[in-house]
C-alpha cells in the first residue's frame, strides 16, 4: 500500500455502543411481543381443546337421555301392553253372556292357577324367579272372577263348585297383593246392592262364606297388613266393607265378628297414634255397628277396657274441632259407641273410673263441636238406677254449672250443628231430670235450689218449655184425629201403640220429662217454686190438671228400663207427686 492510499485509507466504522437503558427497552419489547405471541398461541389452542371437550360431554349426555328415554318408552310400553292385556281379557270376558258353563270355564281356570302357583312355590321356595310368572297369572285370574258379580243369581252354582274355599284359601298367600286382590273380588261379590237382586244367591253365598270361617281368616289377613302402603292399606279397606257388607245381611254375625278377634283389632287400630286417614274412619264406624245392637259386644269391650281407649280418642277433641267433615263424621260415631257401651250397667262404672265425667263437662264448657256428643253420652250415663253415682258425681265437679246455662239457653251459632234445638233441648232435660231422680242427699239440695235462684229464672224456662212442647203433642194430637176420622175405624193395640210412638216423637217425651222436673221442684224445692208455676198457669189461662194428665200417662207407660221393681217404686212416686200438686 502506498503513501496515498494509506493518507486515504479511513477504517469501517463501528456500530454505536447503546446505551444501558436504550438496551433494556427494546429487550423488554421483543420479550413482551414473544410472550404475547405466545399467551395468543397457547389461549387459541385452549379454546380449541376446551370447545371440542365441552362438544364431547354434549354428545354423551345427549346419548345418555336418548338410552334413558329410550329405556323409559319401552317399559312403558310393555306396561301399557300388559294393561291392555287384562282389560282385554276383562272386556272379552264381560262380553260374553256369563252362563253356567262360562261360570265353570273362569272357575276351573282359577283352580288351575291357584294349584299351579302352589306347586311353583313348594319346589321353588327360595326361587322367586321360578314362581313369579304362575303368581302374576294368578292374580290375573282373580281380575277375571270380578265378572262373577255381574251374576248374583249364579252364586249358588259359585258355591256348588267350591270355589269359595279356595278363594279364603289365598287370604293367607304368601304374596300379600295375592291376598289384597281376592280381599277386593270379596268385597265386590258381598255388595249388598248386587245381593238384593237375588235372594237365594244372597243366602247361598252367605252361608258359604260364614261356614268357611271368612271372618276370622279376614281379621288374620289384617294383622300382616300395612296401613302405610297404599295397595295394602287399600286392602285393609276392602275388608273392613266386606265386614260391613255381612254385618249388614246378618246382623246375627255381629257377636261372633267380634269374638273371632274383628273387636281387639278394631281397638289397636283405634288405638294407633298416627294421622286421621280414612281407614279409621271406617274402623270407628265398624265398631259402632258392632256395639248397637249387640249386648255381648257391649260387655266384651268393657272387659277389654276399651271404654278407656275410647275416652282417649275423644280427649283430643275437647279443646280442637275436626278438621275435615270426615274427622267430624269419625268423633261422632266414637260418641255413638261410647253411648252403646254405657247401655251396660257395668260399664257406667268403668266410665266414672276412667274420668268421663270429668271429660263430658269439659267438653260442655268449651264449646266445641263435642258439645253435642258429650250430652248425649251424659245422657246414657246417668239415666236409670244405674246412673246413680254417675249423677252425684256430676254435682261433686261442679257440673250444674255447665248444664243450667244449657237449659236456659240453646245455642245458636253452631257452624255444624248436628243436633236440632229439639234435640238438644231433650237431651238437656233429661239429664236434669235423672239426677232429680237419682240424687241424694246435699246433691239433690244444691239441685233443687237452682231452681229459686235470679228470681226464678229457671221456673220460667221450665214453663216456656211446657207450653212449647205442649203445643206441639196438641198438634200431634189433631193430626192422629183427623186421619182416625178419615178413616172411620176404631184404633185397635197395635195402631194405640205406632200413635203413642208417634206422640212422643212429636214431642210428648220431652214434655213428660219438663213435667215431671216441674213436679218434682214444686215438691222438693221452696214454696215460692209452685206459687211460680200457678201464677205462670194463671196468666196463661190454663190449668194444673194438663200437667197431671200428662205425668198419669207417663206412669202408665214407663217401658222397660231397670227392673221391675224398680219401675213399680218410679210409677208410685210419680203417682203420689201429682197427687200432692
Amino acid at each position: 500500500m502506498d503513501i496515498g492510499e494509506l493518507l486515504t485509507y479511513k477504517p469501517a466504522p463501528t456500530p454505536k455502543r447503546p446505551n444501558e437503558g436504550e438496551r433494556n427497552e427494546d429487550d423488554d419489547d421483543a420479550e413482551y411481543e414473544r410472550h404475547r405471541k405466545h399467551r395468543r398461541t397457547h389461549a387459541s389452542s385452549s379454546s380449541r381443546n376446551r370447545e371440542r371437550d365441552q362438544k364431547a360431554k354434549v354428545e354423551r349426555i345427549k346419548q345418555e337421555i336418548e338410552q334413558i328415554s329410550s329405556a323409559a318408552k319401552k317399559a312403558e310400553e310393555e306396561e301399557r301392553e300388559k294393561v291392555q292385556q287384562i282389560v282385554d281379557s276383562v272386556e272379552s270376558t264381560e262380553g260374553e253372556v256369563l252362563d253356567e258353563a262360562a261360570m265353570k270355564r273362569m272357575i276351573l281356570q282359577f283352580e288351575k292357577k291357584a294349584l299351579k302357583n302352589q306347586e311353583m312355590r313348594i319346589k321353588f321356595p327360595e326361587m322367586p324367579e321360578k314362581f313369579m310368572e304362575s303368581e302374576v297369572e294368578l292374580n290375573d285370574c282373580i281380575v277375571e272372577l270380578h265378572a262373577l258379580a255381574t251374576v248374583p243369581d249364579l252364586y249358588p252354582l259359585m258355591v256348588e263348585l267350591n270355589a269359595i274355599p279356595s278363594l279364603l284359601e289365598l287370604l293367607s298367600h304368601e304374596n300379600t297383593d295375592i291376598s289384597v286382590a281376592v280381599v277386593d273380588l270379596l268385597q265386590e261379590l258381598t255388595d249388598v246392592d248386587i245381593l238384593h237382586e237375588s235372594k237365594d244367591g244372597a243366602d247361598a253365598l252367605m252361608e258359604a262364606l260364614i261356614s268357611q270361617q271368612i271372618c276370622p281368616l279376614l281379621v288374620a289377613n289384617l294383622e300382616r297388613l300395612d296401613d302405610s302402603v297404599k295397595e295394602e292399606s287399600d286392602g285393609i279397606h276392602n275388608t273392613l266393607a266386606v265386614f260391613e257388607n255381612i254385618t249388614e245381611l246378618r246382623p246375627e254375625a255381629c257377636a261372633d265378628m267380634a269374638k273371632q278377634g274383628l273387636l281387639q283389632w278394631l281397638m289397636r287400630r283405634l288405638r294407633v297414634k298416627a294421622p286421621f286417614d280414612n281407614n279409621k274412619l271406617y274402623a270407628s264406624e265398624i265398631l259402632s255397628i258392632l256395639l248397637q245392637n249387640t249386648p255381648e259386644n257391649r260387655q266384651m269391650i268393657g272387659d277389654m277396657d276399651g271404654i278407656d281407649v275410647i275416652l282417649q280418642q275423644l280427649a283430643f277433641y275437647k279443646r280442637h274441632d275436626p278438621s275435615s267433615s270426615e274427622e267430624h263424621e269419625m268423633m261422632e260415631n266414637l260418641f255413638n259407641c261410647l253411648c252403646s257401651c254405657l247401655m251396660y250397667a257395668p260399664n257406667r262404672e268403668r266410665f266414672l273410673r276412667g274420668e268421663g265425667l270429668q271429660l263430658m263437662n269439659l267438653m260442655l264448657r268449651e264449646k266445641k263441636l263435642s258439645r253435642n256428643g258429650s250430652l248425649k253420652v251424659l245422657d246414657h250415663a246417668m239415666s236409670g238406677p244405674e246412673g246413680r253415682e254417675n249423677c252425684n258425681k256430676f254435682v261433686d265437679i261442679l257440673g250444674l254449672r255447665t248444664i243450667f246455662p244449657l237449659f236456659m239457653k240453646t245455642p245458636k251459632k253452631n257452624r255444624k250443628r248436628i243436633l236440632t234445638t229439639e234435640e238438644h233441648e231433650e237431651h238437656v232435660v233429661s239429664i236434669i231430670a235423672t239426677m232429680l231422680r237419682n240424687c241424694r242427699g246435699p246433691q239433690r239440695q244444691r239441685l233443687l235450689n237452682k231452681f229459686t235462684e235470679n228470681d226464678h229464672e229457671k221456673v220460667d224456662r221450665l214453663m216456656e218449655l211446657h207450653f212449647k212442647y205442649l203445643e206441639k203433642v196438641e198438634q200431634v194430637d189433631q193430626l192422629i184425629e183427623d186421619e182416625r176420622r178419615d178413616l172411620g175405624e176404631g184404633e185397635d193395640s197395635d195402631e194405640e201403640d205406632a200413635n203413642y210412638l208417634r206422640r212422643l216423637e212429636g214431642g210428648l217425651f220431652t214434655l213428660q220429662l219438663v213435667d215431671f222436673i216441674i213436679l218434682e221442684a214444686c215438691m222438693g224445692a221452696a214454696s215460692t217454686v209452685k206459687q211460680r208455676v200457678l201464677q205462670i198457669l194463671n196468666l196463661r189461662g190454663k190449668s194444673v190438671k194438663t200437667i197431671r194428665h200428662v205425668m198419669r200417662e207417663y206412669a202408665g207407660n214407663l217401658g222397660d228400663a231397670g227392673d221391675k221393681e224398680w219401675r213399680e217404686l218410679e210409677q208410685q212416686h210419680i203417682l203420689q207427686l201429682v197427687d200432692k200438686f
